[in-house]
């Protein structure tokens, strides 16, 4: 009796180790460790749901809606409120240091100079810049010589005031298209005209320079005629406006932070996390309208009512209530990002404020042949493309816009390389996890 457990002993043990031999029988691999994902910071969790897609008002023209569709959506984080000033900041700041530090570092100021090896006292491969020593903005003359090129030239500065010539601050990236588009396309060869076995995974990755600062001129481009220097000389960088929306960012810039605030993630987490995470992006038009619904079946806005204002008589959303009377409704031009009230999903303003880029290109006829499971549809139009193809889904409506445009089913669209003083965006992030339904056996 001693032996058989003993064997059974032995034989539990070597089925249970990791990188132990199975004996022959199929235990699935063992050594993979379990993986929780988080709960990244400033977003709240869209549940997996099924909802219907689509108009719930005939006053919106069909161009500017979606033909009722039941569709599935998987789980999604959505940040709970637009893309702040001060948030939109981080990036900017970054893209200046990694300029300023690049220059430093070439220019062999001391305690600027690119990081060569490990603290062990090995070689790197690929040496970095060095993000630990604070930059000396005033005060030092090396430093001052060195960043020279990052200001503005003596003719273009006003009254002698220095200040940094942001038009030279771009951001590089790479991204890979996965559109089923970009995949035939690499398979294809022109010269024989038929299609490769494969395709090169590389032809899939393209270079991408983005400038990042946003366009301060909007408030005057966009409202002619009327006095709005102090919005456009103020509105992006002065501490007042820290927790406004954005505005006066194009859909490129807009993707081009989502890249960067991905790059951000990974770097604080192990090789281990790093390939369960998954990358911050634009919402989808589908994504967005679901969140925006928070749950509520055929409402026409994200607060579940027909009215735009409560029963107090209070609105409910920063928009242009009356024709010409901008403040009834509170505030003359934005609001800050937490101002009104929550939807069902805890999310800020997904009606009116700003309104908010899509990842999804404008195409009407779209619904007719999107999946009903996490509807998507893309394709990637560069600088040379038709004005048509550039055209990308906005949704929300905004502070300028009448109440037809707050409505969760009506889009509008605005071109890519376009920026606006009343469009912004938040970001979205696929869940990570498997979920599962407890059906209470």
């Amino acid at each position: 009796m001693k032996k058989i457990l003993l064997l059974g002993v032995i034989a539990a043990t070597v089925f249970s180790s990791c990188g132990t031999s199975s004996r022959g029988e199929l235990v699935g691999v063992q050594e993979l460790s379990e993986f929780y994902p988080s709960d990244p910071y400033g977003m709240v969790k869209i549940p997996r749901g099924t909802f219907t897609m689509g108009a719930n008002d005939g006053d919106v023209p069909y161009a500017h809606t979606t033909p009722k569709k039941l569709v599935t959506m998987h789980s999604f984080y959505m940040d709970q409120t637009e893309i702040t000033n001060n948030e939109y900041r981080q990036f900017v700041h970054w893209v200046r240091d990694s300029i300023a530090r690049t220059l430093l570092a070439e220019g062999m100021v001391e305690g600027y100079e690119y990081i060569e090896e490990t603290p062990d006292g090995e070689f790197l491969d690929n040496p970095y810049l060095n993000w630990d020593a604070d930059i000396d903005w005033d005060g030092n003359e090396e430093i001052e010589l060195t960043l020279e090129e990052m200001y503005l030239p003596l003719e273009e500065q006003i009254m002698g005031q220095k200040g940094f010539d942001t038009r030279s601050w771009s951001y590089k990236y790479s991204w890979v298209d996965k559109s089923p588009a970009a995949k035939k396309a690499n398979r294809f060869d022109p010269e024989t005209g038929t299609y490769r076995e494969g395709f090169s995974r590389q032809n899939l990755v393209h270079d991408a320079e983005v400038y990042v600062y946003p366009d301060t001129l909007v408030w005057m481009s966009d409202f002619s005629y009327t006095f709005n220097e102090p919005m456009f000389d103020t509105y992006f960088w002065h501490p007042a406006y820290g927790e406004y929306p954005l505005v006066g960012v194009n859909w490129e810039q807009a993707t081009a932070f989502c890249h960067w605030r991905t790059d951000l993630r990974m770097r604080q987490l192990t090789s281990y996390q790093q390939k369960y995470e998954t990358e911050f992006r634009l919402p989808t038009d589908a994504e967005w309208e679901y969140a925006a619904r928070g749950g509520k079946e055929h409402s026409i806005y994200p607060w579940g009512g027909p009215y735009s204002r409560n029963s107090k008589g209070c609105f409910l959303a920063n928009f242009k209530p009356v024709r010409g009377n901008y403040i009834a409704d509170g505030y003359a031009f934005t609001a800050p990002s937490e101002s009104y009230w929550r939807n069902d999903y805890d999310l800020f303003n997904m009606s009116g404020n700003v309104s908010e880029w899509t990842s999804t290109p404008f195409e009407p006829t779209a619904s007719m042949f999107v999946s009903d499971m996490n509807p998507f549809y893309t394709y990637n139009a560069d600088e040379n493309a038709h004005p048509m193809l550039k055209r990308k889904v906005v949704k929300g409506g905004s502070w300028k816009d009448v109440g037809a445009f707050l409505q969760v089913a009506a889009k509008d669209y605005e071109y890519q390389d376009t920026s606006k003083c009343y469009i912004g965006f938040r970001c979205v992030k696929t869940y990570a996890g498997v979920e599962t339904v407890d059906f209470g056996y």
